[in-house]
This record gives structure tokens, sequence and C-alpha cells, in this order.
């Protein structure tokens, strides 16, 4: 198989898009798939489907991509489910930190810069950062999506998610390698895409990481205006480093308030992946 290694991807979608004003909006939905290791002493294999059911249905949801050939926004549309997937089963409690609709993700491809609203334990802090480079391998694999025709690009990362859990003295940071299947359509030449992934030369209407699956449902564009893209605000200003120690800190101190509370359920918190 064929493959293009994508590191200038910026001046070549700026190029495109310059031409052409505009604006638009992508719908998402998402669905995961998960896998449980825990102690089959303490849970039956009925258990622990319905346990993984559970959390795979609480992180089905529906997001909205804003963009223009600069800027682009992401959010979670509000729901009652719009909190951390929490599940239950057999006496194990298991919560995966996925977000809420509150939270934002901004970015601003000509400053090179993203903004990131997000919450904690009831505090939002605002991740203002540089944005990654992402060196996209493009195949010459492709398909329809909708009525837009797509080609298949890969990224491969080392993942990084911290777990701790009942019984456990210090966190555990679980590493693995991550292929990233990305699907762009050059019909939109914008380089913006769903959650933290972008940089390819064509908006991504697919994208597949880590067990997550983002598919887009519907595309409106607005070629009359560039509508206002709203840049996220609210929240302490900090660096993404300086997030990452904090959720480590407020993850420590949730354990903590369970373990205190005299509780025998086994509880597991991850973070991150």
């Amino acid at each position: 198989m064929k493959y293009l290694i994508l590191t200038l991807c910026g001046l070549f979608v700026y190029t495109l898009s310059d031409a052409q004003q505009f604006s638009g909006t992508a719908t998402f939905k998402s669905s995961s798939q998960i896998e449980l290791s825990l102690d089959s002493t303490a849970m039956s294999p009925q258990q622990m489907q319905a346990l993984k059911q559970q959390l795979m249905k609480k992180m089905q949801k529906t997001y909205k991509l804003k963009f223009n050939a600069k800027e682009s926004l992401w959010e979670q549309e509000e729901s009652v489910d719009s909190g951390p997937a929490k599940a239950s089963s057999g006496g194990m409690e298991l919560a995966i930190m996925d977000g809420s609709s509150k939270d934002k993700m901004y970015r601003n491809l000509e400053a090179k810069e993203y903004r990131n609203s997000q919450e904690i334990m009831g505090k939002r802090f605002l991740i203002v950062d540089s944005l990654p480079n992402y060196e996209w391998e493009i195949t010459n694999e492709s398909k329809k999506i909708g009525d837009y025709n797509c080609q298949k690009a890969i990224y491969t990362r080392i993942s990084d998610a911290k777990r701790f859990a009942t019984g456990m003295d210090e966190m555990e940071v679980i590493k693995d390698t991550t292929k990233v299947e990305a699907w762009f359509t050059m019909d939109i030449p914008v380089a913006h895409g769903p959650v933290q992934y972008f940089g390819l030369p064509g908006l991504i209407l697919e994208l597949k990481s880590n067990g997550r699956h983002f598919i887009c449902t519907e595309v409106s564009m607005n070629y009359k205006e560039v509508e206002e893209i709203k840049v996220p605000d609210q929240g302490k200003v900090v660096t993404n480093d300086e997030f990452e120690s904090i959720s480590e800190e407020k993850m420590k101190e949730m354990m903590q308030r369970y373990q205190g509370h005299g509780n025998d359920s086994n509880i597991e918190i991850v973070i991150g992946g």
C-alpha cells in the first residue's frame, strides 16, 4: 500500500481555503468499544458484560463541529447523560471521564493555538496551548460518506491513560500504541476534524481512535458568509502540562473521598487514553 506522509498540510489548506469564504457545521455521532480487565473472582462474566453494555450505551453521544477556513469549535450537544460515563454491577462501580456538554475545544489554525475548556470535580479550566503536529500518512483507500468522496489517513500515537482503583496506593499509567484512522474529504477543503484531531487537506468526516468511533451524519454549509465562532473564555487558564498534573491530583482526591466513606464497593477511575 502506498502512503504519503503529510507534514505541510497547513499551508496547502490555507491556500485552498483563502480563495473561498465559507463556514459550516458538521454533526457527529459517537460510539465506543470497551474492553474490561477485572478480577474474575469479584464479578461473573454476565455481570462484567452488563457493566460493559451500560458504559457503551452512556458513551453514545452527539457532537457539533462548527468551522470556517481558520477556526473550529468542537462541543457536545446537551443531554441528560452529559457527565462522566458511570456504571455498576456486582458491587463494582466504574467511571470514565468523558467530558460534559459544557466542554469546548476551540482551534485556530492561523494562530497555531487551541483552547480547551474542561471541568474537573466542579471546577472549570481553560487549557491554552500550541497546536500539536500530527504526521498523517495518507493512503490510496477511498470511500463515500454520505455525498462526500473521502480518503483514508492514519496516524500512530502513544496513548497515555491514568488509572486509579480501590486498593491501589499509587496511580497506574497505562501506555499503548494506538492507530488513529481518519477519513477526510477534499470536497470541504478545511483542516479541521472531531475531538483533538486536525491537519489533513480536507474535513475529517469519520475517525476511529482507541475504541472510539466518530461518524459525521450531517454537514450544513454557508457559502454566503463566515459565521462567527465564539472563543471559549470560561475557566482558570492553564497549559496542557499543568492541566495533566491537576487531573491527577483531582483523581486522587476523588478516590480518597470514596475510601473515606467506608464503602466496601470496588471503584475504578480512568482519565485520558
